[in-house]
């Protein structure tokens, strides 16, 4: 879709002008370019041997240089799509910059799809070459392609069939030329096909050219700026896989392209412990990790005395007036000073002396789950994006986090609301449609009545507020209709009920039934009995949960749960049906 030049252009924001970084048309055009003037700059930090190896830009552009040269003598030409099957390492953003700087497509891959996803994509792609990450993941990309084989598979380790991550990189490749060569790629070539998670059908190629992921960084360029983290020394630890569509365009390529440095955690298990070790400036997670977090805090209070766990219900108690109001009488002000220095301080420590957002995205985060932390001084910022869009369309910003909302849309964006309540986007952020998929491509990117410019219908409902900021109520497909008559968000709902401890998980039926119910997955030693009745308590009649059963966790390896988290609402439905009928009867 046509929309503005992303790099050299110069933006207004707050009255201030921010003139750009050079015109890059395209992400290893960047990256390269970037080592060229920085080499000796911190780029990567990964867990290996036991400790923290980094490295620098001018070793990532050395190593794409060799990579490159392996893959264009085995074959791999331009416009060949290639599968990239990794966990978070260097190794991931050296073969994606690889990829795209021969004129390859990259097509990044969850290290837990299953063989029956990784053959869906390979043969929806036409993806005839792959890199694995390791052993394991190299025999189920073999087993996913099927008897006609791959023709090059490459892995990080030593095994049968495959080519050595050693043997491909043997030939130190010419540098120089390399960068020449991408200097030349235009910002519309294709660059990469994420494959949507999908709650529902089968997961779809997005088309993200160049231009898509670069106007992503042009609009969040002024962020950065105001928050004075380029070139700064400052870190960014990242969780979410590489490839998740957010994490493979704002860590493997935004923030760096900044001068962030990029620290891949070692795990959910790790993160608490890497905040105080790593002190990132930035974090970005899915908001199960905040319920993660969030239970861990409360767990820890239990052990405390009465007296403290007192002082912490008033510190969250003040933290939330002074967000929501009414205002602070004087006694209260002082009583928050006090807690900010006994209790937050404490709080902010658990997550290093450096940082500055943590940014939720993939799902909606509850307002009160965000609230708590916000409460306790812990700048939560909500986002939100779509892979279509690049992925990165609206974020709040530390000095004006509005939590109800996903903030404004970054620079470079139109946001409009349709007459049926859909959010609509447009600019140089949006896909070019679905690889192979002229139907889908042609209802997604359509222009509204009366118009001919497309705009990128997200299928999500949203609002947009007299200053531009933007709520997200629910998915457009997902509202429920009750038999009498009532649209009820189910979204809204299972948030409410998952923000309870007891809760772990929740997903509301009822569409052309007399009233709502609810399947709901337990918190580990909870009863959900008292969460749902206190629930019930905030809900409309007609939004109230009638009956309710718990059922086993929703989880990647079952099918119900997508990669990034998201429950799949409509699989979850059909595989419960009966449990839903026995409800109702």
């Amino acid at each position: 879709m046509p929309g503005p030049k992303p790099g050299g252009t110069r933006h207004q924001r707050g009255g201030k002008t921010i003139q750009d970084t050079p015109a890059w048309t395209s992400l290893p055009g960047m990256m390269l370019g970037i080592a060229a003037r920085k080499p000796d700059h911190p780029m990567i930090r990964h867990w290996s041997g036991g400790g923290w190896k980094r490295t620098t830009w001018r070793d990532f552009a050395f190593a794409v240089a060799s990579l490159a040269a392996g893959l264009r003598a085995r074959g791999v030409s331009p416009g060949d799509r290639v599968a990239l099957v990794s966990d978070s390492r260097p190794e991931f953003l050296i073969a994606d910059t690889a990829l795209m700087a021969i004129g390859a497509v990259t097509v990044p891959t969850y290290t837990t799809n299953t063989v029956a996803d990784h053959a869906h994509i390979l043969r929806d792609s036409g993806a005839r070459a792959a890199i694995a990450s390791t052993a394991r993941l190299a025999e189920r990309l073999r087993e996913a392609a099927g008897p006609e084989g791959l023709d090059l598979l490459v892995c990080l380790e030593e095994a049968p069939g495959t080519t050595s991550w050693a043997a491909m990189t043997a030939d130190p490749g010419d540098l120089a030329m390399l960068v020449a060569e991408v200097a030349q790629i235009p910002e519309g070539r294709l660059a990469c096909l994420i494959y949507t998670s999908g709650t529902g059908g089968k997961p779809k190629g997005v088309m993200l050219p160049h231009r898509a992921m670069l106007a992503n960084r042009a609009g969040v360029l002024p962020l950065i700026q105001q928050l004075g983290l380029e070139w700064s020394g400052a870190c960014y630890l990242s969780f979410l896989p590489l490839s998740h569509a957010y994490e493979h365009t704002v860590g493997g390529s935004l923030l760096l392209s900044y001068g962030i440095e990029i620290v891949f955690s070692r795990g959910a298990d790790r993160i608490a412990a890497e905040f105080r070790e790593i002190e990132p400036a930035l974090v970005t997670a899915v908001p199960r990790l905040f319920e993660v977090l969030r239970g861990r805090i409360l767990a820890g209070l239990e052990k405390e005395t009465p007296f403290k766990r007192g002082l912490f219900d008033r510190t969250v108690a003040l933290g939330l007036r002074k967000m929501d109001g009414p205002p602070l009488n004087l006694l209260e002000r002082l009583q928050d000073a006090v807690l900010d220095r006994l209790v937050r301080a404490k709080v902010r420590a658990r997550f290093g002396s450096k940082l500055v957002a943590i940014v939720s995205g993939g799902a909606r985060l509850d307002p009160d789950l965000s609230g708590f932390f916000l409460a306790l001084g812990i700048n939560v910022l909500q986002g939100y994006g779509q892979t279509e869009a690049g992925p990165v369309i609206a974020v709040n910003l530390p000095w004006d986090n509005r939590r109800r909302t996903v903030g404004l849309p970054v620079t470079g964006v139109e946001a409009r609301i349709a007459a049926d309540g859909e959010l609509l986007i447009r600019g140089g952020l949006v896909m070019d449609g679905y690889w192979g998929d002229p139907e889908s491509t042609a209802r997604t990117l359509a222009a509204p009545p009366g118009e001919t410019e497309p705009w990128l219908h997200t299928g999500d409902v949203g609002v947009l507020d007299e200053t531009g900021r933007l709520t997200i109520t629910d998915r457009k497909k997902d509202f429920i209709k009750t038999l009498g008559g009532d649209m009820v968000s189910p979204a809204r709902i299972e948030g409410l009920l998952m923000a309870e401890p007891e809760i772990a998980q929740a997903v509301v039926a009822g569409e052309g039934r007399a009233g709502l119910v609810a399947l709901v997955v337990p918190a580990e030693g909870a009863s959900p009995e008292r969460a749902v009745q206190r629930i019930n308590g905030k809900l409309a009649g007609t939004e109230r949960i009638r009956k309710w059963r718990t059922v086993d966790p929703f989880t990647v390896e079952n099918g119900m749960l997508t990669p990034t988290m998201k429950v799949k609402r409509r699989l979850v439905l059909d595989r419960h049906a009966a449990e839903i009928e026995q409800l109702y009867s």
